[in-house]
């Protein structure tokens, strides 16, 4: 009677570290073209010193160092002080460690298509507004009742909600220059801001984007948050590489200030994870390639992604020589949340076995 009593004490601690380990809430982030290796070693010296950047000296003394290390902690400090030290981070292709997208075009839609599907249809091979066919993850989770009208999307890109298809998926998406919904007096205030301000990618500064999702965050407490930043793109396609930079270094800040607005609400603090990643990456062989990307760019589809928050394991920069793709995202979503995301369309394996505490 005493082993019986003994075992079930330990299945209900058991039982019980699950339920602490488990998240109730996911807010996940892109930065739209942002290279892997300046995530892992900082600013480029041969882009920051050559034709792309007009302001040589202002991005040295704002960037460079001498060490990898300090160049890419000055570059994403969040990433490489709170995420490398209480989450982890993958894709340094210079320890072997690989992130890929696995569709065969290498841009955008395709990509963002891929991360929320699980699925790099060949058939999404445009950056057109064309609505998504593919059934995706945050429309899957927003059928659930426990997470009905509780999922959302803020996006710089005005083609998000063709790609997630608002229409059919009920997911609430705000890109572009959508007029923001009047809850509260920041929202109010982050509409006027985007239609007074310069547009200089022609859609709204990602800076308001983010302000709208942090906003939206607390008035309506989403259980599902989606952010995509756009300027890195932009810059590097324009080849403004210390635009780029900045764009970079700012989406950091907005990404620190996002984890202390969830930190610091009952609702999401030490019941939330964060996952950071991009769609697609650029050129770096040859160096004037690092504007532009797709299938004709061998190191497009080179990426990254970055874990932070309940139930995610304290790794840190992944050194471990292994093979990720960028369509193990939809279900690793899906997972931290306890659902399995299935479809009629194939989906690729969760993550959630290697990044969650075991």
């Amino acid at each position: 009677m005493k082993k019986i009593n003994m075992l079930l004490i330990c299945a209900v601690i058991a039982l019980q570290t699950i339920a602490q380990q488990k998240t109730e809430n996911v807010v996940i982030v892109t930065l739209d073209g942002m290279r892997w290796q300046e995530v892992f070693g900082g600013v480029d010296s041969a882009l920051m010193n050559g034709r792309y950047t007009m302001d040589k000296k202002a991005m040295t003394e704002k960037f460079w160092s001498d060490t990898l290390q300090e160049r890419r902690r000055k570059l994403f400090p969040f990433l490489w002080q709170m995420v490398a030290t209480n989450g982890q981070l993958y894709g340094n292709r210079w320890e072997n460690n690989k992130v890929n997208v696995a569709n065969r075009y290498q841009f955008s839609y395709p990509g963002y298509n891929e991360i929320f599907t699980g699925y790099p249809d060949t058939a999404v091979n445009s950056n057109d507004k064309v609505p998504n066919s593919n059934i995706n993850v945050l429309e899957f989770i927003n059928k659930d009742p426990k997470y009905k009208n509780k999922v959302a999307a803020f996006a710089t890109w005005d083609v998000f909600p063709y790609i997630l298809n608002a229409k059919r998926s009920g997911v609430y998406v705000n890109a572009g220059v959508d007029t923001l919904p009047s809850l509260t007096q920041g929202l109010s205030l982050v509409n006027d801001l985007q239609f007074l301000s310069p547009q200089p990618i022609d859609v709204r500064p990602d800076v308001a984007t983010y302000l709208a999702a942090r906003e939206y965050l607390k008035a309506k407490q989403p259980r599902v948050l989606y952010i995509a930043f756009d300027e890195t793109d932009d810059y590097a396609h324009a080849g403004l590489y210390d635009q780029y930079l900045k764009s970079a270094h700012a989406e950091d800040a907005m990404l620190a200030d996002l984890w202390n607005t969830l930190q610091s609400m009952p609702q999401y603090k030490n019941k939330t994870t964060l996952i950071v990643t991009c769609d697609h990456g650029r050129g770096d062989k040859k160096k004037d390639t690092w504007r532009d990307h797709g299938s004709d760019i061998a190191e497009s589809g080179e990426i990254w992604m970055a874990f932070i928050g309940q139930g995610i394991s304290s790794k840190g920069e992944m050194k471990t020589s292994q093979q990720h793709y960028q369509q193990q995202l939809a279900a690793t979503i899906a997972s931290l949340l306890g659902l399995n995301f299935t479809t009629t369309h194939p989906v690729a394996p969760s993550l959630s076995a290697e990044i969650v505490k075991q």
